[in-house]
């Protein structure tokens, strides 16, 4: 069975670190666009990174703090999480594209066919 499974989310404080982990079972990410999203509480989910074989994407909100990686041999993808803030906190999930994916990936939603369920990152004092 083909998932993605979100870690390493939790309570922060303001100012604090959380590096998210997004690890792949039954298919390799080799190749594919993968997206981070989040959704913050009464709002829209929102693509806030991504990654591809032709680079990175960050929006605006999270660009100079957050790092989007990946380890092909551990077949998982990261988000480190820098001076959070309490705008940060929401449902964090990762997502990958259907194929391999030789483009510049994208923060839209429909770009992605694979998701996790998501995880809760909370940042407050």
């Amino acid at each position: 069975q083909s998932q993605l499974v979100e870690s390493g989310g939790g309570l922060v404080r303001p100012g604090g670190s959380l590096r998210l982990s997004c690890a792949a079972s039954g298919f390799r990410l080799d190749g594919r666009s993968i997206g981070w999203f989040r959704q913050a509480p009464g709002k829209e989910r929102e693509g806030i990174s991504c990654t591809s074989v032709r680079g990175t994407i960050s929006s605006g909100p999270v660009k100079g703090r957050f790092t989007i990686s990946r380890d092909n041999t551990k077949n998982t993808v990261y988000l480190q999480m820098n001076s959070l803030k309490p705008e940060d906190t929401g449902i964090y999930s990762c997502a990958a594209t259907w194929d391999p994916d030789p483009g510049l990936c994208n923060l839209g939603e429909g770009a992605y066919a694979y998701w996790g369920q998501g995880i809760q990152v909370t940042v407050s004092s």
